[in-house]
């Protein structure tokens, strides 16, 4: 599968702090980049040097399964001397300021940081006080550029494309990061984007970012080649949003006769973790037919391998 790009020599920010940042050209070489990351990553050899002597820390105050596996998995193909703090045995649970986190990490010279945290804007915070490089793993609900990325070569590698596409994000839209680099990325990649949520789970005014707004996932759904599904991000909602979990299921939760309304090769995706029953039907998840959720996740360390050499690279 080839990517059709302009590759830049040289990627034009020092941060991947978000998508909003990037150029055309820029996405372009970075997923021409993982592309060729693919393969490597399917063979018996999967270890480079590109990043030998490089050090990499991964900084994340949030839980995290894919997101932190697949960054430490990608440094160490790589080559890279990686350090995966645990937050908390750390000093900021004595009451450290990310500031001075920053400034102590700094003072140890690491070539690149990948920083998850719980507030908008963290990220930006942190790369104004370090010299190296720091990739955005997810600040609170503004974004996260790798899963949009990872998504993207996902629907590359199955349907040759994203422009002329027609994909519905569905869910918890209000909190979801992932749905806002989502958002960002597929509309300059050329898709038409839905999104679907009930009335107290969709932003006010999100027709200005050039996407559909549906309350009804039948209608939402129509004609669909993607259907991309949101965790509920009750973490972040600091009142009850939902009456009930079965009653978000009946009306949002994806089905088998909801999914009829799509296009009947539609895929389905889902940034992980999920809820079973809840966000989506079990067997739809596990229908190695229709869901792409698994090369998701295999994707996401080429991506984030791509993103690592990249940035590491350009500093």
């Amino acid at each position: 599968m080839a990517i059709k790009s302009d590759k830049a020599v040289r990627i034009s920010q020092k941060h991947l702090l978000g998508i909003q940042d990037l150029s055309i050209s820029d996405v372009n070489y970075i997923l021409s980049e993982a592309n060729q990351f693919i393969k490597l990553n399917r063979s018996k050899n999967k270890k480079l040097d590109t990043l030998r002597g490089k050090t990499q820390i991964n900084l994340f105050f949030e839980p995290s399964t894919r997101t932190q596996s697949s960054f430490e998995l990608a440094g160490k193909r790589l080559g890279a001397d990686v350090m995966s703090m645990n937050i908390v045995n750390s000093a900021i649970k004595k009451g450290e300021t990310l500031i001075d986190t920053a400034m102590t990490l700094n003072a140890m010279h690491p070539d690149l940081i990948v920083i998850r945290h719980p507030d908008s804007g963290a990220c930006n915070l942190l790369s104004q006080k370090v010299n190296c490089a720091l990739i955005n793993a997810g600040d609170g609900r503004r974004e996260h550029p790798t899963q949009a990325l990872l998504d993207a070569l996902t629907i590359i590698e199955k349907k040759g494309k994203v422009q002329g596409l027609r994909i519905a994000i569905c869910g918890d839209i209000l909190h979801s990061r992932v749905a806002r680099s989502n958002i960002y990325l597929l509309n300059m990649l050329g898709a038409e984007v839905n999104l679907v949520a009930p009335t107290n789970l969709m932003p006010k005014n999100v027709e200005r970012f050039g996407v559909n707004k549906f309350y009804d996932m039948k209608k939402g759904l129509k004609d669909c080649d993607i259907v991309m599904m949101l965790r509920l991000q009750n973490e972040r909602m600091n009142s009850s949003f939902l009456s009930s979990n079965r009653e978000y299921y009946e009306y949002y939760g994806l089905t088998p006769d909801k999914l009829n309304s799509a296009k009947n090769d539609a895929l389905i995706m889902h940034p992980g973790p999920m809820n079973r029953g809840i966000e989506i039907d079990t067997n739809l998840a596990d229908d190695i037919n229709k869901s792409v959720i698994r090369e998701q996740v295999e994707l996401g360390v080429a991506v984030r391998m791509a993103c690592l050499k990249i940035f590491c690279k350009r500093n």
